[in-house]
């Protein structure tokens, strides 16, 4: 059983209050996840067992990076898994993989959609010619990979609704690289981003030094649904500009570093927007928080923008309102 799950609110082990908050965190962030579980025919009943190589591994690397012993003894201790179950999991304790590369179908779609070769005056990517010299598709094919011809990939954008052809001309049609196919492929986009995003945020949690990463958001509640949706369309419009601008200074960093051979690192740069409506009962706020791990930032009563750490509250407010997150 699990010993902070039951602890008294008022326990006075320090260790014993960052276990029971930390694990009311945790359970606060699995709502959304289990809701998808639940709706994809999960049910506890199969998650739970499966938490248990989850654990395993988790202990693994706390191990890894204190430079303790990777024992039976030590992962059971850690992890709160029986031994006879990391025997059992030996196994698969290291099946989660590093992220995958990204697909070549990616690359080429991140390519076109920021160059400003590719860009025509309005700033709008332009149509290519589906074959011969560079401008056209099949050059920025081979650009990005010599391995897999550019009819192939074509293919596969179009498969992926990222393309349409009209006669020999290539369009490309969304501004963001979503599959529009394959619940695999959508599964596998939606880990690799929120586990990176869930990893910035705990790494805030851990840190003591200056090394914060960027995780932050802007919160506000008491909204009418067309302006949930009008401010769902600038932050696309935001997302676009400062995906753009990434990929322009990452790309000639990619390919010095790649030369060089110090490639030793990798990074995911990502934003998000989400609404719904208030839960019943909320009492609607105009406040707007701004979660900035780095920095302590404090505004007066009674003023909307105010900022919060994720791990302590910088401002007041001028009364208390459930909001959903």
């Amino acid at each position: 059983m699990d010993r902070a799950h039951h602890l008294p609110a008022d326990a006075a082990d320090p260790a014993e209050r960052k276990a029971r908050v930390a694990l009311r965190a945790a359970l606060a962030l699995l709502v959304p996840l289990a809701r998808w579980l639940v709706h994809n025919g999960v049910p506890y009943s199969s998650f739970a067992p499966a938490l248990k190589s989850v654990f395993v591994e988790a202990a693994r690397r706390e191990l890894a990076d204190s430079g303790g012993k990777q024992t039976d003894s030590a992962l059971s201790v850690l992890s709160g898994v029986h031994r006879r179950d990391i025997r059992a999991l030996a196994d698969d304790a290291h099946t989660q993989a590093q992220p995958k590369a990204p697909s070549v179908a990616s690359q080429v779609f991140t390519r076109w959609l920021t160059d400003s070769e590719l860009r025509d005056k309005a700033d709008r990517p332009i149509a290519l010619p589906k074959s011969g010299p560079a401008p056209s598709f099949e050059a920025l094919a081979r650009q990005v990979s010599s391995d897999v011809h550019p009819r192939t990939l074509l293919a596969e954008m179009l498969r992926l609704e990222l393309v349409r052809v009209d006669d020999d001309t290539v369009h490309l049609l969304a501004h963001a690289f979503v599959p529009q196919h394959g619940f695999d492929e959508m599964a596998e986009l939606f880990a690799a981003n929120a586990a990176d995003h869930l990893a910035a945020a705990v790494h805030n949690l851990r840190s003591e030094g200056d090394d914060k990463m960027l995780e932050q958001s802007m919160f506000a509640s008491g909204l009418s649904p067309r302006s949930t949706q009008a401010l769902g369309a600038l932050a696309r419009r935001l997302w676009r500009g400062a995906l753009q601008q990434m990929v322009r200074e990452a790309t000639p960093r990619y390919q010095h570093d790649q030369q060089a051979a110090q490639g030793t690192m990798r990074m995911r740069f990502g934003v998000y927007y989400y609404s719904e409506p208030l839960l019943d009962g909320s009492a609607p706020s105009a406040a707007a928080a701004a979660s900035a791990p780095a920095r302590d930032t404090r505004t007066p009563r009674g003023r909307a923008p105010h900022a919060s750490t994720p791990a302590r509250s910088t401002t007041r407010r001028r009364k208390p309102a459930r909001t959903p997150r």
